[in-house]
């Protein structure tokens, strides 16, 4: 998965380095659309989107959120601005989850491919995806699963991560969707 901070220099100071080199930006504390504060505790929107550099989470205020361009939006959810002493609390719920996987279906770089399998490894062990088979197209495991109460099967490709690339796409996607996995 491709992940890059917002564009604006509050977000570059807060984004955090990866191993694999990736950026991704933590909540900073100020809204995307009109530069304001968002204090802790203060209710806001959390966008994931889609840019030629990759995937960018964005803060934006809920009395800024209509004026929000959502292109290439593929998630949002509200949120709380969390307070600096808190620990981390989930903040993402199940639907955003399921949409986002969907949303992935037709991704066919490996860094999407590698995020949209963890995230459907936690969305089997939360029990919102259940797993029926495996079979093998043009030298890849291909997992059919199926939403949970949905008869439609869908495909999800084994991109055969090795423990350390595994933790690194579970560590960008907790950063991202801002929880601990």
């Amino acid at each position: 998965m491709s992940t890059a901070a917002p564009a604006n220099s509050q977000s570059k100071t807060n984004a955090s380095q990866t191993k694999s080199g990736y950026e991704v930006a933590r909540p900073h504390g100020v809204c995307f659309v009109s530069g304001a504060a968002i204090a802790p505790g203060e209710k806001l929107m959390a966008a994931l989107r889609e840019t030629t550099a990759g995937f960018e989470r964005l803060d934006v205020s809920l009395a800024q959120w209509d004026q929000f361009d959502r292109k290439d939006v593929i998630a949002f959810w509200q949120t709380v601005m969390p307070r600096h002493e808190e620990k981390k609390k989930v903040f993402v719920d199940d639907t955003v989850l399921c949409e986002l996987f969907d949303r992935l279906g037709s991704a066919t770089e490996p860094s999407k491919l590698s995020f949209r399998f963890v995230l459907g490894l936690i969305l089997m062990r939360k029990r919102l995806l259940v797993y029926e088979n495996t079979h093998h197209e043009e030298g890849r495991d291909i997992w059919s699963v199926r939403p949970k109460g949905r008869e439609e099967k869908l495909d999800l490709i084994d991109p055969k991560l090795d423990e350390q690339q595994m933790m690194e796409v579970s560590k960008q996607l907790g950063e991202i969707l801002n929880e601990e996995l």
